[in-house]
C-alpha cells in the first residue's frame, strides 16, 4: 500500500475509521505519518493513532507491506532505494499474516489461519498515542510488562511525543495503589485518586456527567492494573484526548465540532501540590484555601469525608477487612498516617465491595470532594502525626503512646 495523498488505504467495515497517510494540518512542511482519523465525519480529519511518531517522511514516497513473518513495516522512498521507517514487534509467527483495521479504530494483526479471530500478534490499541477510545486499556499488561498510557503530540504540527503523558503509576510495595496520573515531563500534574467503583476518587462531578454516557471499567488482577470504557449511546463518538491537559470529548456524525464536556485538571485545588502537606485544599470563590488539619492531643483518628484519598508514597490495601480491623491495622502500626475505607459503588448505587487503604508518611494532595450524587470517600486521619511541619517548622517530633513521629524513610508494611 503506497502513499496516496490524504486517502485511506484501508477503512474499518462500517466506516468509521481510515487508515492512510497525511501531513498535519498545521504543519508547513512535507512531512508524511501514517496515521488512523475518523473516516466519516464532518469537519476536519481528527487524528486517533500515529504509527511513525517521531520518524517522519520527507515525501510522498511512503508504502506499508507485511512480512513473511506476519509484521507490518512503514518504508520510505522508492522500491530500488527504500529505508524502513517503522515496524511493529510481534515476535510470533503467522501463516497467513492479516491486517484489519476494526470498527473501533484498533489496527490488528492476526493470522487468518487461526479460528480465534480476536487473538492478535500485534495491536494498535498496545501502543496508543494522545486519544484514548472506547476499548483502549490504559495501564499495564503485568505479564508482557507492557505500559499503555497516552503522550501529547510534541506541537500541533509535530505528533512526536511531547512532555505530557496520561496513565496508570503503581505504588510501593507489590504494585498497590494504582492511580492515574498525568505527567509534565517528571513532575505530577494531577493524581486521580484510588478507583472507587465507577470512578476514580479525585474528580469532581465526574461521576454525574460523564457516567450517563459511558461505562467507565478499571480492572486489577495479577496479570493486568488498566482503566478502560465503552460508551453507552451508539450514536455519540467519545473520545479523551490528551494535551495539557485531559479532555473527555463528545460529537455525533453530523456534529461539525468536538464538545468537551469533562476536563482535568478542573480547578486549581486539582494541581498537584498546590497545598502544603498534610493540609487539605477547598476552592472558595474560584479561588484555593488551604485548611491545616487538627492537632488532638491522644493517638486517635479523626474521621473527614469528602476527601480525596491523600498521595503517600507507601501504601497499603486490603480488600477483606472490615472498618474495625482496618483501624487496628493502622493503630498497630506506628508509620501509619491514616486510612481510607470505603464501599465501592457502581453508577446504581450499588455496593461492589469494600477496600481499606493504609497510608504511610506524609499525606499530599489532599481537597474536599464529593461526587454530584453526595457519595463521599471517608478518610480516617492519624491526626497527631500530621503536626509536625504544619507552622513552617522543621525536624519536629511529637510522642502519642508507642508512637514517635520522626523524618521516616520506608516504613515497616503489613504483610
Amino acid at each position: 500500500m503506497r502513499d496516496s495523498n490524504n486517502t485511506a488505504l484501508l477503512v474499518s467495515k462500517e466506516g468509521m475509521f481510515g487508515l492512510g497517510f497525511f501531513t498535519p494540518t498545521a504543519s508547513s512542511s512535507k512531512n508524511r505519518y501514517l496515521r488512523i482519523w475518523y473516516n466519516n465525519i464532518t469537519g476536519n480529519q481528527t487524528v486517533v493513532w500515529v504509527a511513525n511518531r517521531c520518524e517522519l517522511i520527507k515525501d510522498s514516497t511512503g508504502s506499508l507491506s507485511i512480512n513473511d513473518k506476519g509484521n507490518l513495516l512503514l518504508f520510505s522512498g522508492q522500491s530500488n532505494n527504500r529505508v524502513l521507517v517503522w515496524s511493529t514487534n510481534s515476535s510470533k509467527q503467522a501463516q497467513e499474516p492479516l491486517v484489519q483495521l476494526l470498527n473501533n479504530g484498533n489496527l490488528v494483526l492476526r493470522d487468518e489461519k487461526d479460528a480465534n479471530t480476536t487473538k492478535y500478534l500485534w495491536e494498535s490499541f498496545d501502543y496508543p498515542t494522545d486519544t484514548m477510545l472506547p476499548g483502549i486499556k490504559l495501564g499495564w499488561d503485568l505479564r508482557r510488562g507492557l505500559n499503555r498510557r497516552l503522550s501529547s503530540w510534541k506541537s500541533s504540527d509535530d505528533p512526536c511525543h511531547g512532555d505530557y503523558t496520561y496513565g496508570i503509576e503503581l505504588g510501593e510495595p507489590n504494585n498497590t495503589f494504582p492511580q492515574l496520573i498525568i505527567r509534565n515531563d517528571s513532575s505530577i500534574l494531577y493524581r486521580e485518586g484510588p478507583w472507587r467503583g465507577v470512578s476514580f476518587s479525585g474528580p469532581a462531578n465526574f461521576v454525574k456527567v460523564a457516567w450517563q454516557m459511558s461505562d467507565y471499567i478499571f480492572v486489577e488482577n495479577d496479570d493486568e492494573i488498566y482503566f478502560t470504557y465503552n460508551t453507552q449511546i451508539k450514536s455519540l463518538i467519545s473520545r479523551i484526548f490528551l494535551s495539557q491537559a485531559i479532555d473527555y470529548m463528545k460529537r455525533t456524525e453530523a456534529q461539525e465540532v468536538w464538545e468537551s464536556y469533562y476536563k482535568i485538571p478542573l480547578d486549581l485545588c486539582d494541581n498537584y501540590g498546590t497545598c502544603k502537606a498534610n493540609a487539605k485544599c477547598i476552592m472558595v470563590d474560584n479561588k484555593p484555601v488551604f485548611q491545616y488539619l487538627e492537632d488532638p492531643e491522644k493517638d486517635v483518628f479523626n474521621l473527614t469525608s469528602e476527601l480525596k484519598v491523600s498521595e503517600t508514597k507507601y501504601a497499603w490495601a486490603n480488600k477483606s477487612m472490615n472498618l474495625g480491623e482496618c483501624n487496628a491495622k493502622c493503630l498497630s502500626n506506628c508509620s501509619c498516617t491514616a486510612y481510607g475505607y470505603n464501599s465501592n459503588l457502581d453508577g446504581n448505587n450499588y455496593d461492589l465491595g469494600t477496600e481499606c487503604v493504609l497510608l504511610f508518611g506524609d499525606l499530599f494532595d489532599t481537597r474536599n470532594n464529593k461526587d454530584s450524587y453526595g457519595r463521599e470517600q471517608n478518610v480516617y486521619l492519624r491526626i497527631p502525626f500530621l503536626t509536625s511541619d504544619l507552622k513552617g517548622t522543621n525536624n519536629v517530633s511529637k510522642s502519642f503512646g508507642c508512637c514517635r513521629q520522626q523524618q521516616m524513610e520506608a516504613p515497616a508494611l503489613p504483610e
